[in-house]
């Protein structure tokens, strides 16, 4: 199976990694942090601020591949506190129609950065 790297310099990178990898019919998009394209910092704000921006930039990494969050059949969101999930549950869902991606959602010790909150997501190429 051929894989290809998805890069865009519209999402900080802050490892080693491809912001996604195509690999046959699937998208796998990195988790993406609240971090601002322009200035490599973390969003100011609240976890809503943090949602939002997170999922700008998944959007970003998906049209980078030619995708949008139409294409979007799972994704995973890792949160600092669970106390966050309504808020988080609120932004995210505007940014989805039915059918909704399957999802999984954790609370974490810690995440990049410091981070509120990272989502990744897996894209189907149909």
């Amino acid at each position: 199976m051929k894989k290809r790297a998805i890069t865009t310099d519209d999402v900080p990178a802050i490892g080693p990694y491809s912001a996604a990898v195509e690999a046959g019919p699937f998208v796998f998009v990195s988790g993406q942090i609240p971090l601002r394209a322009e200035t490599g910092q973390l969003v100011d704000g609240d976890i809503r601020a943090a949602t939002e921006q997170a999922m700008k930039n998944l959007e970003t990494v998906l049209a980078s591949a030619g995708l949008t969050m139409e294409h979007v059949i799972k994704t995973t969101i890792y949160l600092a506190d669970m106390a966050d999930f309504p808020a988080v549950n609120e932004v995210y869902g505007r940014y989805f129609k039915a059918d909704f991606p399957a999802r999984a959602t954790v609370q974490v010790a810690a995440l990049p950065r410091g981070a509120k909150i990272e989502i990744d997501a897996i894209a189907l190429k149909a």
